[in-house]
């Protein structure tokens, strides 16, 4: 019979690497097996534990929410083309700066190993602990934070430092300054309960899991974009092999991020099947509450969210333009290569 009840340490626990991952003086999580390839951490059990309640779940009728990383597919800023042309002038500050601030927000994601979350079998009518939602305190949350953030006080690295050495090994020793991560544009409803006789502390779980599904969404898009960067022949000239190696960094955090993709797919899947108990002693229905925070989530990430993101962005990288010898040409270039939603 296949098992649905896993403990905290073998949720955590990781594949006998035949050889671990270092990279740019960086001790890295995860590791190779003997055939090469690269095997994520936390993977031995936590991978087929996956499998099995995601089974569990369509063999009762549901499945993983609907929906991936397409949804996010509009108008890039700056897009491709934009990047490349800055790169190209002398400005890779600006693509330095998006690599240095996704290690930094990776970083902050640390602190999903560090939580206590509300246990949903308090708040919901069914029983959860075959369920993967009955493990996110139980070690499926901190394998997460700790794939973000890694493990400082062990030195390893997570995806944090992960992008601090790829974007070392594109551009080498740099004197660019730190930079600060860019304000959230946050929905400005963002607090209000959507639904009132739901115990807050759920719905504001069910709309973290929600945001953190969406954040990786992004994550991904933001992948593709990336590789194709570092693996254009035009770009990086000086460091040709240390570029097309730093790609190969991404590729591995990318297979990192499938795990937590197809893991918050399941739990709000998992959800979506499951009544969630109201203060007045009622019921209502994991669906409605799932697709309606879902769907307000999407619509501010797609529609109202984008054109505000897109022109704080393009106020930023049109001051750092004027600084160029040539900035009226490069302005003119840089504006030329606008996509059009």
């Amino acid at each position: 019979m296949t098992r649905l009840r896993y403990g905290p340490e073998e949720l955590l626990r990781s594949h006998d690497y035949a050889r671990p991952q270092v990279e740019a003086g960086h001790l890295l999580h995860g590791g190779f097996d003997a055939s090469g390839k690269y095997v994520p951490p936390r993977s031995l059990v936590r991978a087929p534990a996956l499998a099995a309640w995601t089974d569990a779940l369509r063999a009762r009728g549901g499945d993983l929410l609907p929906a991936d990383s397409s949804l996010l597919a509009g108008v890039r800023y700056p897009s491709d083309a934009q990047q490349k042309l800055l790169i190209r002038e002398g400005l890779g500050q600006t693509f330095w700066n998006s690599l240095t601030i996704i290690g930094m927000i990776e970083a902050r994601g640390r602190v999903l190993a560090d939580m206590v979350f509300p246990e949903f079998r308090d708040g919901v009518v069914q029983d959860v602990s075959e369920l993967a939602v009955g493990h996110l305190n139980r070690g499926l949350l901190k394998a997460h934070g700790l794939d973000e953030g890694g493990e400082p006080e062990r030195g390893i690295g997570g995806h944090d430092v992960m992008w601090f050495a790829l974007r070392d090994l594109a551009f080498g020793k740099t004197d660019f300054p730190r930079p600060a991560v860019p304000d959230n544009i946050g929905r400005p409803d963002a607090n209000v309960p959507v639904f009132p006789d739901l115990p807050i502390q759920y719905e504001r779980l069910v709309h973290f899991l929600l945001n953190l599904l969406l954040i990786e969404f992004r994550a991904e898009r933001g992948f593709s974009s990336t590789e194709r960067l570092l693996r254009d022949p035009e770009l990086f000239p000086g460091r040709r092999a240390e570029a097309e190696h730093a790609a190969e960094i991404v590729n591995r955090i990318r297979t990192d991020e499938e795990i937590h993709v197809r893991s918050l797919r399941l739990y709000l899947g998992e959800l979506r099947t499951l009544d969630f108990k109201t203060a007045n002693g009622g019921r209502r229905s994991g669906r409605e509450i799932v697709d309606t925070l879902w769907e307000g989530i999407v619509k501010w990430a797609t529609i109202e969210q984008p054109p505000l993101a897109a022109a704080q962005q393009k106020a930023v990288l049109l001051e750092r333009i004027a600084a160029h010898p040539e900035a009226a040409r490069v302005r003119r270039e840089f504006l030329a290569l606008e996509e059009r939603g």
